[in-house]
């Protein structure tokens, strides 16, 4: 990831125009950037024991994805498989989840999108069990905009073909969505809009839930909400680098693809 992936250029020259002592990342393959997003998402609540699945669309049409068997919090870069767009394996020593078919109809249904991400996430899924949408109380909640759809037609885990092509048409055109009683869905054009629309989603949602508990809040107004959310449209500057920064000092191995 360059400095300029996913991010508006002309914005980033305006406010950061210098260069930095160093780079902010060392190169990095695409499976070792899929490989931090797993690291880096587990962070943040996304770490249901072995649950939930990453897709990754290539401009050659390949999906990089986790593998079935770990954890994200303990995967590296050359445990990460490779689809083809149908998600039958290409590349890869481990298995892939039955509940894929998701992520396949998903990237066949919106060209638009590159990245699913879903898990049984830790602050949104309590809003998704309660099958309320989270308000938003500050600047950080409010980066993807105020919409957040539920859907409540949960039949199930997600192996079975009909259930996930319901949920992925009820999607529809939305960023994100609660999956009532289950948990969240990110979908994005890229990785660093995905990551920061899943820190945004868990942010949100956490604190909603202790601004509930203390007794209840005003939200930001719709306006001050709509101002905020141009964030996501031109991207997040850095955010996406100092977290995967953090895991790397944690554990350098991540991005080894041998």
């Amino acid at each position: 990831m360059n400095k300029y992936d996913g991010l508006n250029q002309a914005i980033v020259d305006q406010f950061a125009p210098r260069q930095g002592r160093h780079a902010l990342l060392p190169e990095l393959s695409e499976k070792a950037q899929v490989a931090l997003m797993c690291r880096m998402l587990f962070r943040e609540g996304w770490n249901e024991h072995i649950a939930g699945h990453i897709t990754w669309r290539l401009p050659n049409g390949h999906i990089l994805t986790n593998p079935w068997e770990l954890s994200w919090d303990e995967l590296t870069a050359k445990d990460i498989m490779t689809l083809d767009e149908e998600g039958k394996v290409i590349d890869g020593e481990w298995n892939i989840t039955p509940a894929i078919g998701l992520h396949i109809q998903l990237h066949a249904l919106r060209p638009d999108i590159n990245v699913v991400i879903h898990n049984h996430a830790h602050w949104s899924g309590i809003w998704a069990n309660l099958q309320k949408v989270p308000p938003i109380y500050d600047q950080a909640g409010a980066y993807c905009g105020e919409k957040l759809p539920i859907y409540n037609e949960y039949t199930g885990t997600f192996e079975d073909e009909t259930s996930t092509q319901s949920a992925a048409e009820a999607l529809g055109e939305s960023k994100w969505a609660l999956l009532a009683n289950h948990g969240s869905l990110v979908v994005a054009e890229n990785l660093r809009q995905a990551h920061l629309r899943v820190i945004t989603l868990e942010w949100r949602s956490k604190r909603a839930w202790e601004v509930e508990v203390a007794g209840g809040g005003q939200p930001l107004p719709p306006e001050e909400v709509a101002k905020l959310s141009r964030i996501d449209d031109n991207g997040f500057p850095f955010c996406w680098e100092a977290m995967a920064r953090r895991e790397l000092r944690t554990d350098p191995n991540i991005v080894n693809d041998i």
